[in-house]
Protein backbone atom coordinates (compact mmCIF):
# COMPACT_ATOMS: atom_id res chain seq x y z
CA UNK A 1 0.00 0.00 0.00
CA UNK A 2 2.58 2.27 0.66
CA UNK A 3 5.94 0.54 -1.58
CA UNK A 4 7.15 2.96 -4.08
CA UNK A 5 7.51 0.08 -6.69
CA UNK A 6 6.06 -3.09 -6.17
CA UNK A 7 2.48 -1.70 -7.17
CA UNK A 8 -0.27 -1.67 -10.27
CA UNK A 9 0.00 0.92 -12.57
CA UNK A 10 -3.25 3.43 -12.66
CA UNK A 11 -5.31 2.91 -15.65
CA UNK A 12 -7.77 5.45 -16.98
CA UNK A 13 -11.47 4.29 -16.39
CA UNK A 14 -10.25 1.71 -14.98
CA UNK A 15 -13.05 0.05 -12.04
CA UNK A 16 -11.36 1.52 -9.10
CA UNK A 17 -11.75 4.46 -11.13
CA UNK A 18 -15.15 4.30 -11.85
CA UNK A 19 -15.99 3.24 -8.25
CA UNK A 20 -14.44 6.37 -6.84
CA UNK A 21 -16.03 8.72 -9.52
CA UNK A 22 -19.17 7.40 -8.59
CA UNK A 23 -18.81 7.60 -4.62
CA UNK A 24 -17.48 11.17 -5.31
CA UNK A 25 -21.18 11.55 -7.31
CA UNK A 26 -23.09 9.71 -4.52
CA UNK A 27 -21.34 12.17 -1.30
CA UNK A 28 -22.13 15.46 -3.30
CA UNK A 29 -25.56 13.76 -4.01
CA UNK A 30 -26.32 13.24 -0.41
CA UNK A 31 -24.84 16.61 0.69
CA UNK A 32 -27.46 18.29 -1.91
CA UNK A 33 -30.84 16.02 -1.43
CA UNK A 34 -30.02 15.26 2.18
CA UNK A 35 -29.65 18.66 2.83
CA UNK A 36 -32.26 19.12 5.69
CA UNK A 37 -31.53 16.33 6.99
CA UNK A 38 -27.50 16.83 7.33
CA UNK A 39 -27.83 20.22 8.58
CA UNK A 40 -27.66 19.54 12.53
CA UNK A 41 -24.37 17.93 11.41
CA UNK A 42 -22.85 20.27 9.35
CA UNK A 43 -20.30 21.29 12.10
CA UNK A 44 -19.38 17.39 11.78
CA UNK A 45 -19.18 17.85 8.15
CA UNK A 46 -17.00 21.35 8.21
CA UNK A 47 -14.44 19.81 10.28
CA UNK A 48 -14.41 16.65 8.72
CA UNK A 49 -13.93 17.94 5.53
CA UNK A 50 -11.21 19.86 7.27
CA UNK A 51 -8.81 17.20 8.73
CA UNK A 52 -9.20 15.25 5.42
CA UNK A 53 -7.49 18.34 3.76
CA UNK A 54 -4.86 18.96 6.42
CA UNK A 55 -4.20 14.80 6.83
CA UNK A 56 -4.01 14.73 2.53
CA UNK A 57 -1.55 17.76 2.57
CA UNK A 58 0.67 16.31 5.60
CA UNK A 59 0.51 12.26 4.48
CA UNK A 60 1.51 13.18 0.64
CA UNK A 61 4.80 15.55 1.62
CA UNK A 62 5.26 12.51 5.18
CA UNK A 63 5.23 9.82 2.28
CA UNK A 64 7.77 11.26 -0.11
CA UNK A 65 10.37 12.41 2.87
CA UNK A 66 9.57 9.01 4.31
CA UNK A 67 9.99 6.81 0.66
CA UNK A 68 13.00 9.42 -0.09
CA UNK A 69 11.55 10.61 -3.01
CA UNK A 70 10.91 14.38 -1.81
CA UNK A 71 12.35 16.92 -4.20
CA UNK A 72 11.59 20.54 -4.32
CA UNK A 73 9.04 19.91 -7.00
CA UNK A 74 6.85 18.64 -4.67
CA UNK A 75 6.48 21.91 -2.74
CA UNK A 76 2.16 22.23 -2.56
CA UNK A 77 2.01 25.11 -4.57
CA UNK A 78 0.27 22.90 -7.39
CA UNK A 79 -3.61 24.50 -7.94
CA UNK A 80 -5.01 21.87 -5.70
CA UNK A 81 -2.73 22.63 -2.78
CA UNK A 82 -3.65 26.63 -3.11
CA UNK A 83 -7.75 25.44 -3.13
CA UNK A 84 -6.86 23.28 -0.20
CA UNK A 85 -4.86 26.29 1.75
CA UNK A 86 -8.02 28.93 0.62
CA UNK A 87 -10.27 25.92 2.18
CA UNK A 88 -8.97 25.58 5.12
CA UNK A 89 -8.54 29.52 5.68
CA UNK A 90 -12.24 29.76 5.19
CA UNK A 91 -13.23 27.07 7.62
CA UNK A 92 -11.52 29.26 9.74
CA UNK A 93 -12.16 32.66 8.88
CA UNK A 94 -15.31 33.53 6.91
CA UNK A 95 -14.58 35.33 3.83
CA UNK A 96 -17.01 36.06 0.25
CA UNK A 97 -13.95 36.74 -1.80
CA UNK A 98 -11.43 34.13 -0.46
CA UNK A 99 -14.58 31.83 -1.67
CA UNK A 100 -14.85 33.36 -5.31
CA UNK A 101 -11.51 31.63 -5.95
CA UNK A 102 -11.93 28.45 -4.16
CA UNK A 103 -15.49 28.31 -5.95
CA UNK A 104 -13.87 28.72 -9.61
CA UNK A 105 -10.36 26.44 -9.16
CA UNK A 106 -11.92 23.99 -6.16
CA UNK A 107 -15.09 22.45 -8.07
CA UNK A 108 -15.05 21.89 -11.63
CA UNK A 109 -10.96 21.72 -11.89
CA UNK A 110 -10.85 19.40 -8.87
CA UNK A 111 -13.34 17.19 -10.99
CA UNK A 112 -11.62 17.53 -14.34
CA UNK A 113 -8.36 16.10 -12.23
CA UNK A 114 -10.11 13.13 -10.56
CA UNK A 115 -11.51 11.92 -14.20
CA UNK A 116 -8.11 11.95 -16.34
CA UNK A 117 -5.73 12.15 -13.31
CA UNK A 118 -2.06 12.78 -12.95
CA UNK A 119 -1.40 9.25 -11.39
CA UNK A 120 1.01 6.75 -11.10
CA UNK A 121 -0.48 4.02 -8.86
CA UNK A 122 -3.49 2.09 -8.34
CA UNK A 123 -5.95 1.08 -5.95
CA UNK A 124 -5.41 0.18 -3.17
CA UNK A 125 -1.96 2.40 -2.83
CA UNK A 126 -2.06 4.98 -0.93
CA UNK A 127 -1.14 7.76 -3.55
CA UNK A 128 -4.52 6.39 -5.06
CA UNK A 129 -6.51 6.78 -2.18
CA UNK A 130 -5.05 10.12 -1.34
CA UNK A 131 -5.14 11.71 -4.57
CA UNK A 132 -8.95 10.63 -5.25
CA UNK A 133 -9.92 11.46 -1.58
CA UNK A 134 -8.22 15.01 -1.62
CA UNK A 135 -9.78 15.78 -4.62
CA UNK A 136 -12.85 15.09 -4.39
CA UNK A 137 -12.69 16.96 -0.70
CA UNK A 138 -11.62 20.51 -2.21
CA UNK A 139 -14.95 19.83 -4.28
CA UNK A 140 -17.49 18.59 -1.41
CA UNK A 141 -15.86 22.00 0.79
CA UNK A 142 -16.98 24.05 -2.61
CA UNK A 143 -20.37 22.44 -1.84
CA UNK A 144 -20.27 22.37 1.86
CA UNK A 145 -19.87 26.56 1.79
CA UNK A 146 -22.50 26.62 -0.79
CA UNK A 147 -25.17 24.84 0.73
CA UNK A 148 -24.73 24.85 4.54
CA UNK A 149 -23.38 28.59 4.53
CA UNK A 150 -25.13 29.94 2.13
CA UNK A 151 -22.07 31.57 0.18
CA UNK A 152 -23.33 32.58 -3.16
CA UNK A 153 -20.92 33.79 -6.22
CA UNK A 154 -21.96 37.06 -8.37
CA UNK A 155 -21.26 37.13 -12.05
CA UNK A 156 -19.00 39.43 -11.64
CA UNK A 157 -16.60 37.41 -9.91
CA UNK A 158 -16.16 35.22 -12.56
CA UNK A 159 -13.37 38.09 -14.17
CA UNK A 160 -12.59 38.62 -11.46
CA UNK A 161 -11.28 35.57 -9.91
CA UNK A 162 -10.14 34.75 -13.97
CA UNK A 163 -7.57 37.62 -13.46
CA UNK A 164 -7.14 36.93 -9.62
CA UNK A 165 -6.08 33.44 -11.02
CA UNK A 166 -3.41 35.24 -13.09
CA UNK A 167 -2.04 37.14 -10.81
CA UNK A 168 -0.95 34.03 -8.38
CA UNK A 169 0.08 32.47 -11.87
CA UNK A 170 2.68 34.89 -12.51
CA UNK A 171 5.41 34.33 -9.67
CA UNK A 172 4.86 30.54 -10.07
CA UNK A 173 5.54 31.19 -13.40
CA UNK A 174 9.18 32.74 -12.38
CA UNK A 175 9.15 30.31 -9.51
CA UNK A 176 8.72 26.95 -12.12
CA UNK A 177 12.08 29.22 -13.80
CA UNK A 178 14.07 29.22 -10.78
CA UNK A 179 13.57 25.82 -9.15
CA UNK A 180 13.07 24.34 -12.66
CA UNK A 181 9.73 23.04 -11.57
CA UNK A 182 6.31 22.40 -12.93
CA UNK A 183 4.03 24.19 -10.78
CA UNK A 184 0.36 24.90 -12.24
CA UNK A 185 1.71 22.83 -15.54
CA UNK A 186 3.01 26.41 -16.57
CA UNK A 187 6.62 24.84 -17.52
CA UNK A 188 4.76 22.06 -19.73
CA UNK A 189 2.02 19.68 -19.60
CA UNK A 190 1.47 16.59 -17.35
CA UNK A 191 3.54 13.64 -17.78
CA UNK A 192 0.76 11.10 -18.08
CA UNK A 193 -2.22 11.77 -20.33
CA UNK A 194 -4.59 14.25 -19.31
CA UNK A 195 -6.82 17.15 -20.67
CA UNK A 196 -3.29 19.40 -21.07
CA UNK A 197 -1.52 16.83 -23.25
CA UNK A 198 -4.09 18.04 -25.81
CA UNK A 199 -3.01 22.10 -25.62
CA UNK A 200 0.22 21.87 -27.50
CA UNK A 201 3.12 23.51 -26.96
CA UNK A 202 4.85 27.04 -26.49
CA UNK A 203 2.86 29.72 -26.85
CA UNK A 204 0.46 27.86 -28.62
CA UNK A 205 0.54 25.81 -24.82
CA UNK A 206 -0.31 29.19 -22.63
CA UNK A 207 -2.67 30.78 -25.04
CA UNK A 208 -5.22 27.35 -25.03
CA UNK A 209 -4.52 27.06 -20.98
CA UNK A 210 -5.93 30.90 -20.86
CA UNK A 211 -8.97 30.41 -22.99
CA UNK A 212 -9.36 26.30 -21.23
CA UNK A 213 -9.66 28.31 -17.66
CA UNK A 214 -11.87 31.48 -19.09
CA UNK A 215 -14.29 28.66 -20.44
CA UNK A 216 -13.90 26.12 -17.45
CA UNK A 217 -14.40 29.34 -14.79
CA UNK A 218 -17.90 30.47 -17.22
CA UNK A 219 -18.98 26.39 -16.87
CA UNK A 220 -18.26 26.80 -13.52
CA UNK A 221 -20.65 29.48 -12.48
CA UNK A 222 -23.33 28.27 -14.59
CA UNK A 223 -25.14 26.01 -12.08
CA UNK A 224 -24.38 29.04 -9.10
CA UNK A 225 -26.24 31.51 -11.60
CA UNK A 226 -29.09 29.41 -12.33
CA UNK A 227 -29.57 28.81 -8.05
CA UNK A 228 -29.20 32.96 -7.46
CA UNK A 229 -31.90 33.20 -10.07
CA UNK A 230 -34.01 30.68 -8.79
CA UNK A 231 -33.65 31.92 -5.42
CA UNK A 232 -34.40 35.55 -6.64
CA UNK A 233 -37.36 34.45 -8.28
CA UNK A 234 -38.78 32.34 -5.35
CA UNK A 235 -38.17 35.65 -3.17
CA UNK A 236 -40.14 37.74 -5.54
CA UNK A 237 -43.22 35.35 -5.47
CA UNK A 238 -43.34 35.25 -1.67
CA UNK A 239 -43.21 38.83 -1.40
Amino acid sequence: MFSVTEVDMFELFSVPHNVMLLLFIAVALWFIFFRDVLMPFSRWIKWSLFAILILSEVSQQLWLILTDQWEIGNLPLHLCSISTFIALYLFIKPSKKAFYLLFFTGSLPAILSMVTPELTYQFPHFRFLKYFLHHAAISWSVLYFIIYEGYRVPKKAVLKAFLLLNVIALPIFFINLLLDTNFFYLASPTESTTILSFFGSGILYYLILEIAALIVFVITYLPMGWLIKKESSRSDSSS
